[in-house]
């Protein structure tokens, strides 16, 4: 028998006109458990945690807010995906890890989902905010998540391996692109470019990848200490 792909606790109500996620998660191998309310979500995570919380907050026709909280509360550690309607307010802030507005389709829900889940921490890199899944070239920063190119992919994780250190032009060529030839410079641009649209909430004016001019790139991300 295969082994379930993840653990998910799905709290979503019963409406007609709204299909419920279950069975197409239940298609896919995720060994899914349904629960109608909040409260109901709240007395299972006493006895049993989950890799993720799915709230389906537009089946039950409310912003999904609160039940997000108590499920901070309850279960701090356990990430939380919330399906919202269409029309909800991108202002107000809600207590979940990733926020998918209707509609999308099951792919896009498990591709969204697909982080948030256990992985072998062997391909899964973690500096500061970005995440890095190099086996399957995705990579995440916040709420932006975004999958990568096999060469951004090696470029991304040349930066996450020296966070915080400027590292010059030509070693990145010689690592991303197996050469010493640094003439066309505008090849590596166009890459960190690129990175930053799939990261950063303003590429123009990147939070994380930073230019250092005449020398190279840094990912301005403190680097872990060690204890």
């Amino acid at each position: 028998m295969a082994r379930p792909r993840g653990k998910i606790l799905l709290i979503e109500g019963k409406r007609s006109d709204h299909p419920s996620f279950f069975s197409g998660l239940t298609r896919k191998g995720f060994d899914v458990e349904s629960v109608g309310t909040g409260k109901l979500a709240s007395e299972r995570l006493q006895t049993s945690l989950p890799d993720v919380v799915l709230v389906d907050a537009a089946s039950m026709r409310t912003s999904g807010k609160r039940i997000c909280q108590s499920i901070r509360a309850d279960a701090p550690g356990v990430p939380i995906l919330l399906v919202v309607d269409a029309d909800y307010d991108h202002m107000e802030r809600l207590d979940a890890d990733v926020v998918l507005a209707q509609p999308f389709t099951l792919q896009k829900l498990l591709n969204r989902m697909r982080p948030l889940l256990p992985t072998d921490d062997q391909n899964l890199l973690k500096v500061g905010p970005i995440h890095l899944d190099v086996e399957h070239r995705w990579a995440r920063c916040q709420e932006r998540q975004a999958q990568l190119t096999p060469r951004l992919v090696m470029l991304l994780r040349a930066l996450m391996e020296r966070p915080g250190e400027v590292i010059e032009r030509t070693d990145l060529f010689r690592v991303v692109w197996e050469t010493e030839y640094t003439g066309d410079t505008r090849t590596l641009d166009v890459h960190v470019s690129w990175l930053r649209q799939a990261l950063e909430e303003d590429a123009r004016h990147p939070r994380y990848l930073k230019t250092v001019r005449g020398v190279g790139y840094r990912l301005d991300v403190e680097p872990k200490k060690r204890k």
